[in-house]
């Protein structure tokens, strides 16, 4: 990890010197870690030529994992002395409105576990509100879709994707189809969630399909988006990677080729407190295949 530590400093500062003096370390210290760690990965990482070092191309490349692998050793000690100490663990998550909880919550569970002392806040709103939040401060970490606004202190890391189907009420008249054409929506009602962040982009699919002039129910939240499709008062075109569907069929619509990425936030810059770097970790060495792997449950006739 000292090696590791030695190069994120070359790497920022392009300067053995001033990396030295970072880490506190003598220069011929740091430049011997620096040998043992190209060593050990095969390949010159640092091109030293005074003004004009920098990062060779096996360097660029392992930047990021070796950056990776570094937060991670630095979370697990985190972890190991919140355990060790039983301290408050406070969290402030930031959920966009339309995202599902439930792929979630087995990381919460582990992070629980992993911090004994852990104090959730979990907020949910809008994709501007979940920017606001974490500008302001208020969530530490976010899970969203893409940000309506753009922030150049934003840090994002995807997760997963999840793909845009039809979906209707079980007694609908669609709902024994194996897929379905936008012109069979023509005369349909669309309940569409105002929170969604995807919300233009379906707007022009509806209209290069020629059924843009549909009737609209408009809905504030996800748990009434779905209770009025439950109650086959319209049909909805959403994201259905981890949604629970129970009551509700999910048809393929063909000519429709709308993804959503899922991604977590956080500002750069600020310092992250353990646990959320440590859900944040756990975040993204998740394996979320569920949401590419899902496909809609088939009708038999």
């Amino acid at each position: 990890m000292h090696q590791i530590r030695y190069f994120l400093a070359v790497s920022e500062t392009l300067n053995l010197t001033k990396a030295a003096e970072r880490c506190n370390v003598a220069q011929p210290s740091l430049t011997r870690a620096l040998k043992a760690l190209e060593i050990e990965l095969g390949g010159e990482l640092i091109r030293r030529e005074r003004a004009l070092s920098h990062l060779t191309e096996l360097g660029q490349r392992m930047l990021p994992m070796l950056r990776q692998c570094y937060e991670t050793a630095l979370t697990a000690k985190m972890v190991a002395a919140s355990i060790r100490k039983g301290v408050a663990a406070p969290l402030s998550l930031a959920i966009s409105q339309t995202v599902a909880l439930k792929p979630f919550t087995p990381k919460l569970r582990e992070l629980s576990r992993a911090f004994p002392g852990l104090q959730l806040k979990l907020l949910r709103g809008s994709v501007r509100e979940v920017a606001e939040y974490l500008k302001s401060g208020a969530a530490e970490l976010a899970i969203a879709g893409p940000l309506a606004e753009a922030w150049s202190r934003f840090d994002s890391f995807p997760l997963f994707e999840e793909r845009f189907d039809l979906v209707v009420s079980r007694n609908h008249r669609l709902a024994q189809q194996n897929s379905a054409e936008f012109k069979e929506l023509a005369s349909e009602t669309l309940l569409i969630h105002t929170g969604c962040e995807m919300v233009e982009e379906l707007e022009a699919h509806l209209e290069a399909n020629g059924i843009g002039d549909m009737a609209v129910h408009q809905v504030a939240t996800q748990e009434d988006l779905l209770a009025l499709l439950r109650a086959n008062l319209g049909v909805a075109i959403i994201p259905v990677g981890a949604m629970e569907t129970n009551g509700l069929q999910r048809i393929p619509l063909k000519s429709l080729n709308l993804v959503r990425r899922v991604l977590a936030y956080t500002v750069a810059g600020r310092p992250r407190a353990a646990a959320c770097a440590a859900l944040l970790n756990m975040l993204r060495a998740a394996d979320w295949d569920f949401a590419s792997a899902a496909e809609p449950e088939r009708v038999h006739r």
